[in-house]
């Protein structure tokens, strides 16, 4: 099945390729303007524009090129915090490893939403190991789609919480070349390189970025805590000519990223965060995460008629990485994990000095994991539109497909180090292979229909997504490295689901009340029997746009009856994996966008003012015990950890065609990091943050502008986790300066 599919991918890449899509129909003038029409779309997009996210008939939010390059943010947390609905806990103050959660869902590496990349999945396997180690750089991305709520059919397999789509610089309609660059305090630095043109039949975009940093923690003995990240971008378009009568467009991309980070899974006890909140233990000085990731990606485009086309994409996505870091301490024959350790240092206070480099230890005191893994995720996948009008009706019917294949090769080994006057050195390198040695697949066949119906002012899109997975593990055991199937052991689980959807929206001239209902699901591991994740998900909603002032208000209710704990290194388990049976629970919230522009009849200044607030309470309807102490003990009415009840962020800019200003300030309330009621308990809490950051532009001309951004414009100490050992500390006051030259 596998060389299959690469035959398969092989011959559609050398043969088609992904590219722009045409929906000719017109657009409202106005964006504020609730009507709607439909708007040209492309195919790697899934909303397109504001004015779509707008009059959707579920909740959605499109983060715009204009507001990406406000900031110039390359942390993805900073992008998404001001779109409501979306919950936060960063880790490493840089991005680079996002935990990202959509109206309750579990926020652990990502795992319980649909990420993509240009309308493909980019989760490194995202049906049998979807936690995403693996991110794309958001530097290089000209905007960002968020899809929430009801009619979400179209893109899975995870339908609870919403889809985001990345969507990577598009083929310049004309020659454009640019230059930014930015270089910041911790040596921090950033360069990014575009070229692209277009012709008749032709066009061509091709990208560089490197984002990097010496850090702001601070080791014990010295030594760099930051990171160094390359990507390369390159697409080529091939088109037939504009009059021809049935158009084609022919698109190839290859994408390629590598990373060396110096980061940990090792964080401070609350002692030691109170003392110096930027400390890394002597523990952790040989902590590194080095990867690369490669995708390939082709889509074949044509258009029958201006209502009727046909899109085609296969896609490849390669991904190794291998982030060898401090797992546990052996004193005596006697393993303790590290989270445990800096959980409770004065019951392991011996344990704690090995890692703080207080004690000196002889051999294999501290046991340093090679988390070695590989990822191949591939497929094909294809999507019909076909649209016509009727007497005061709009009709649009999209039926899609995916047939899509991925693993996760894990190959690991643990080496023994001893520790003397803080230096770690080797005594005892283990042999690859010999702590994890396993190989997890998936094959999923997906299909939708989603049909859009549009009288007068009333809209309505039911929906229905259909999956069929089949999971699969080889575990082939510590001893036997060389995969001879000694020691074999398999299973398999099979799951086969319709997962139906229905959002409608009706306009009063300048309000809309829109509103649906979804069914919400999440796959589940390749342990037999084990059942997939659901719920059913409700919202109701409305926008409004009046003069100067807009927004929407929407509420939701999550009603899970089967919710999927996950076993993950990167919340203090084990990193097993396995997912365990949480129950019934119930996810109520609100989400408020209010925006404001209060110089609108200005003749150059503008000075827009957005609000974001989220209101989220995720509670627990049963009682149980999580494995590995990884949620705690559960009872009935506790509220579900590290999803906080608060969070808001606001917006101040103002723009002038010459130069532009721009304040932003984030709170993110307090959240627990165990299931509980009530207060909660200090060695258990995040405790609620509010952070500002500022920008500034100054356009010399036409081709030269400098920019200016701060992180942390107070240089406020604060705490963004406890896992997944110990508290971790947000990025403290940074500032950068930079030019951009285009052409």
């Amino acid at each position: 099945m596998k060389s299959y599919i690469s035959l398969l991918f092989l011959g559609v890449f050398l043969n088609l390729s992904y590219g722009q899509s045409t929906r000719l129909i017109t657009q409202a003038k106005d964006s504020n303007l609730i009507k709607l029409d439909e708007v040209v779309l492309a195919a790697n997009v899934i909303l397109g524009s504001k004015f779509q996210a707008r009059n959707r008939t579920g909740a959605a939010s499109y983060v715009s090129q204009p507001e990406l390059l406000k900031y110039n943010y390359t942390d993805i947390n900073r992008v998404l915090r001001s779109v409501p609905g979306v919950t936060l806990v960063e880790e490493d103050g840089f991005g680079l490893r996002p935990n990202i959660s959509l109206r309750g869902t579990s926020p652990e590496r990502s795992a319980k939403i649909t990420l993509m990349e240009d309308a493909v999945l980019i989760a490194p396997a995202p049906y049998s190991a979807p936690a995403a180690y693996y991110f794309p750089s958001i530097a290089r991305m000209q905007a960002v789609e968020i899809l929430k709520g009801s009619s979400q059919v179209q893109y899975g397999p995870f339908t609870t919480g919403g889809a985001i789509n990345m969507i990577s610089s598009a083929i310049p309609d004309t020659f454009h070349a640019s230059l930014l660059a930015n270089y910041g305090n911790y040596n921090s630095g950033e360069l990014q390189l575009k070229l692209g043109d277009s012709k008749e039949r032709f066009g061509y975009i091709i990208e560089y970025l490197n984002f990097n940093s010496d850090g702001f923690k601070k080791l014990d003995n010295g030594g760099n805590t930051g990171f160094d990240k390359n990507d390369i971008l390159a697409k080529f378009r091939f088109n037939s000519s504009p009059t021809a009568k049935l158009k084609h467009i022919l698109d190839m991309k290859f994408q390629y990223s590598d990373e060396e980070s110096n980061e940990t899974y090792v964080g401070l006890t609350d002692n030691d965060f109170e003392i110096s909140p930027f400390r890394r233990y002597a523990g952790s000085q040989q902590d590194q995460m080095t990867n690369d990731h490669i995708q390939m990606q082709a889509t074949y485009v044509i258009d029958f008629s201006d209502y009727f086309n046909i899109t085609t994409t296969a896609y490849y996505n390669g991904f190794s990485r291998n982030w060898y870091k401090l797992d546990a301490v052996t004193l005596n024959g006697d393993r303790r994990s590290i989270a445990n350790i800096l959980e409770d240092p004065l019951t392991n206070e011996e344990y704690y000095n090995v890692i703080a480099g207080n004690q000196d230890e002889g051999a294999d005191a501290l046991l340093v994991k090679a988390n070695n893994r590989k990822y191949v995720s591939q497929g094909i996948q294809t999507k019909f539109d076909y649209h016509w009008s009727g007497d005061n009706t709009f009709h649009d019917l999209e039926l899609g497909a995916r047939f899509h294949v991925d693993e996760e090769d894990r190959f690991q080994w643990v080496d023994g180090y001893g520790i003397n006057n803080g230096i770690m050195n080797l005594t005892t390198a283990g042999t690859p292979g010999t702590d994890a040695n396993r190989i997890s697949d998936a094959s999923a066949f997906s299909a939708y229909m989603l049909y859009k119906l549009k009288y007068r002012n009333l809209t309505i899109t039911p929906g229905l997504r259909y999956e069929s997975i089949s999971l699969g593990r080889k575990d082939y055991g510590k001893n036997d490295v060389s995969r001879q199937e000694i020691e074999l052991s398999t299973r398999e689980n099979q799951v086969n689901v319709w997962i139906p959807g229905m959002g409608l929206n009706y306009n009063f001239n300048q309000i809309s009340i829109f509103g649906g209902v979804h069914k919400g699901f999440s796959p589940p591991t390749s342990k037999e029997g084990e059942k997939p994740e659901e719920s059913i998900n409700y919202e109701l909603g409305s926008r409004f746009a009046m003069g100067n002032f807009s927004g929407e208000l929407i509420g939701f209710y999550n009603d899970y009856s089967n919710l999927l704990g996950s076993d993950l290194a990167a919340t203090g388990g084990t990193g097993s994996l396995e997912q365990f049976n949480a129950g019934e629970v119930d996810v109520t919230g609100l989400e408020v966008l209010l925006n404001y522009n209060a110089l609108n009849n200005h003749k150059k200044l503008r000075l827009p003012i957005t609000f974001a607030y989220t209101y989220t309470h995720a509670e627990f309807q049963s009682s149980f015990d999580s494995p590995n102490d990884i949620w705690g003990e559960v009872t009935k009415g506790d509220e579900m950890p590290y999803i906080p009840e608060h969070q808001f962020n606001t917006l101040i800019s103002l723009e002038h065609p010459s130069y532009e200003l721009n304040l932003s300030g984030r709170f993110n309330g307090a959240f627990r990091t165990k299931a509980g009621i009530g207060s909660i308990p200090a060695n258990e809490s995040v405790p609620s943050s509010f952070i500002i950051d500022f920008s500034a532009k100054y356009h010399l001309n036409d081709h030269l502008s400098i920019n200016g951004r701060i992180i942390n414009l107070l240089d406020e100490t604060y705490a963004v986790s406890r896992v997944p050992a110990g508290l971790r500390p947000g990025h403290p006051f940074g500032a950068s300066i930079g030019v951009l030259l285009r052409y």
